[in-house]
């Protein structure tokens, strides 16, 4: 069931609106989002692999403001399509597209119930996503669902044990609160989750996905970067921002990422 706390949420604005897209004109204002997106997430590209979507079938699960989409648009996909929980984000994306005269299949969907046949795409990919869903797992299912035997999944949710969750937790937790309990009222949307890599395997294996791998990376919420904690902001936040170890996180602190990306595949 589409949870309409979290659409009313990411109608207010999609992520990195209001942060990263500024400028005069949408061309300025998409391309500094796209900008500031790659810059403070480097790893998307290696983890997406854009190129990969040359002569396939290519369903993105939140489209956002369409910055990754529109690198799946450019590599020349036999087929494209988006959803998104809310209007506004189609709406953006669209307008991202029509720029460049870009073209993709854009709707607004629940992953809980993706309105695609089975088996109609080779590559099923989502970032930061599926962690807001109510049923998590059945959206992974989903996921399975539409993709063709031997086709690839490529997810971002949430990794429950991270440097940002230990931040909220001191901030919010009073050492009594579950952790869960602190990613559903204090990171982002109401009722997102976060999960253990065991919890994340077990899920996809649920669906009927191989996963073959699973990495975390440190997010700019545990790095204290760009406008991350900008929801929290008060003087400790901004003394925090100042004294934080970034390149000691960066070179032994990886596993305690914020970011747990999946890489699977539905056997053929």
């Amino acid at each position: 069931m589409e949870n309409s706390a979290v659409r009313d949420f990411w109608d207010e604005a999609a992520c990195g609106e209001t942060a990263y897209a500024v400028g005069h004109t949408p061309l300025q204002r998409f391309g500094a989002h796209s900008a500031a997106r790659f810059k403070l997430e480097p790893y998307i590209e290696s983890f997406a692999v854009f190129d990969e979507g040359r002569n396939v079938r290519v369903l993105e699960i939140g489209v956002g403001m369409g910055a990754d989409h529109e690198r799946w648009a450019r590599s020349g996909p036999r087929r494209l399509c988006g959803i998104d929980l809310t209007e506004r984000a189609t709406e953006l994306t669209r307008e991202r597209l029509g720029l460049s005269n870009l073209q993709s299949e854009l709707q607004r969907a629940d992953a809980e119930a993706l309105p695609f046949a089975d088996q109609s795409f080779d590559l099923v990919y989502s970032w930061g996503v599926l962690h807001h869903s109510d049923d998590t797992a059945l959206a992974i299912k989903e996921v399975a669902r539409v993709l063709r035997p031997g086709g690839y999944a490529r997810v971002m949710i949430y990794h429950k044990l991270s440097i940002t969750g230990l931040l909220l937790w001191l901030r919010y937790g009073r050492l009594t609160a579950p952790l869960n309990s602190i990613y559903a009222q204090h990171l982002e949307s109401p009722g997102t989750k976060a999960f253990s890599r065991k919890e994340a395997v077990s899920m996809f294996k649920a669906a009927g996905l191989n996963v073959y791998e699973v990495s975390t990376e440190l997010s700019p919420g545990d790095l204290l970067t760009g406008a991350a904690g900008q929801r929290h902001n008060g003087p400790l936040l901004h003394t925090l921002k100042l004294l934080w170890p970034r390149t000691l996180l960066r070179m032994i602190g990886r596993k305690l990422g914020l970011y747990l990306m999946i890489k699977a595949v539905r056997p053929g």
